[in-house]
């Protein structure tokens, strides 16, 4: 996995956004929701991922076998993952709850 820079992270959300709207809006709606849901698994899937590697890292290390700013890499890019993880789930359930408090 590359580093956690902005680079990186504009490359990604570029990925994600071509995925997403690349492979929807070129087969018409029905395709739109299993586009977004694709990427959501691929990112869900980066997250599990990331976290596996900085375990592993991280018991290289205890083991004697590891360096200790490889770690810290590890642990970081697993945290950042997982907030956000965490932040697009918020999001999704903030846009749900709106919709249904719309008035019919």
């Amino acid at each position: 996995m590359s580093g956690i820079g902005a680079a990186a992270a504009a490359a990604r959300y570029a990925n994600a956004a071509a995925s997403a709207f690349g492979e929807g809006a070129a087969q018409g709606t029905g395709d739109a929701a299993g586009g977004f849901g694709q990427m959501l698994s691929r990112a869900i899937q980066d997250t599990v991922s990331t976290a596996k590697t900085a375990d592993r890292v991280s018991a290289a290390a205890v083991a004697g076998e590891g360096n200790v700013t490889e770690v810290v890499t590890a642990v970081a890019r697993a945290e950042l993952a997982l907030q956000t993880t965490v932040a697009i789930r918020d999001r999704v359930i903030q846009a749900y709850q709106d919709v249904m408090r719309m008035p019919i």
